[in-house]
């Protein structure tokens, strides 16, 4: 779920869009599930998961970026500046 990258890590993520709220709802298929109340049209889920695993991992939104999944379900995170040990720390701290 979690790997090591240049500079930070890679988070594996499965989204859901339209739930009725956005929330980190566990680990599904070996991907840290999201729940977005943000419907998947014109990068509005894309912005609403930056903006929630911003706050999740209280890091500033300039360190998160989408490098693969963008327009699918499945999406790989990148955080810049945090080991994955401390994503995996601040993770097991937000569920």
């Amino acid at each position: 779920m979690v790997s090591a990258a240049d500079g930070g890590s890679l988070l594996d993520i499965r989204v859901i869009p339209r739930a009725p709220r956005s929330a980190v709802d566990g680990v599904r298929d070996g991907a840290l599930l999201v729940r977005l109340a943000a419907p998947p049209l014109d990068g509005e889920a894309n912005d609403a998961l930056i903006s929630l695993m911003a706050v999740v991992l209280d890091v500033p939104k300039r360190d998160l970026a989408i490098v693969s999944g963008e327009r699918s379900r499945r999406k790989r995170l990148k955080i810049t500046g945090l080991t994955p040990a401390a994503v995996q720390a601040r993770l097991g701290a937000a569920g």
